[in-house]
């Protein structure tokens, strides 16, 4: 688990699903990278707990 401190911190600016006409090549550029680091870090979290069950569900059956 995270402590407060180290938690990541939200980028209030990247809305799913907000308006895009507005924004620069550059910015959507830095968001794509934003969104593929977080979308990385959830499959990580996806493999390790899927690990745990893995790891219960054998212990429960032996």
């Amino acid at each position: 688990m995270f402590d407060d401190d180290e938690r990541p911190k939200p980028q209030p600016d990247i809305v799913i699903g907000a308006d895009l006409s507005t924004i620069s090549i550059d910015e959507l550029e830095k968001r794509i990278t934003i969104l593929e680091a977080e979308i990385s870090r959830l499959r990580e979290e996806i493999v390790s707990k899927q690990a745990t069950k893995a790891s219960a569900e054998n212990f429960f059956k032996s």
